[in-house]
């Protein structure tokens, strides 16, 4: 006789929330990884080799399935961003980019001799 499983869940929902801090956690990485593995297999064939395939092998070939399979396997983490550390981060990033503006325009600027020559003129004197 087949050995039933005690949970309608395989791999029990006990076990997926000790591999995360939070059940919304759970639900995102579990969702975003099921979109994965769809992207997988709806382009099998184009040859474009973007998103991962499964990392487990699965008895079912629903997409949130074999995520949850992975998830409870340590196949597939997350990683929680620091609030402040993403701040340092974005504060860096816009004075690059101001950084590398002033540059720019340094370089496309015209030089002071000519703009003061220019200015001396009279465009109504012709």
């Amino acid at each position: 006789m087949a050995q039933g499983r005690n949970t309608l869940m395989d791999p029990p929902i006990e076990d997926l929330l000790d591999k995360v801090d939070s059940k919304f956690t759970l639900v995102a990485l579990g969702s975003a990884r099921a979109r994965q593995v769809n992207s997988y297999y709806n382009s099998l064939g184009e040859g474009l080799g973007k998103v991962v395939p499964p990392q487990v092998a699965s008895v079912s070939g629903k997409p949130v399935s074999i995520a949850f399979e992975e998830i409870a396997a340590g196949k597939a983490t997350y990683i929680r961003v620091d609030p402040e550390e993403e701040a340092a981060l974005a504060a860096a990033l816009a004075e690059a980019e101001a950084s590398a503006l002033n540059e720019v325009a340094e370089e496309i600027a015209p030089p002071t001799d000519i703009v003061e020559e220019l200015g001396d003129e009279d465009p109504t004197a012709s």
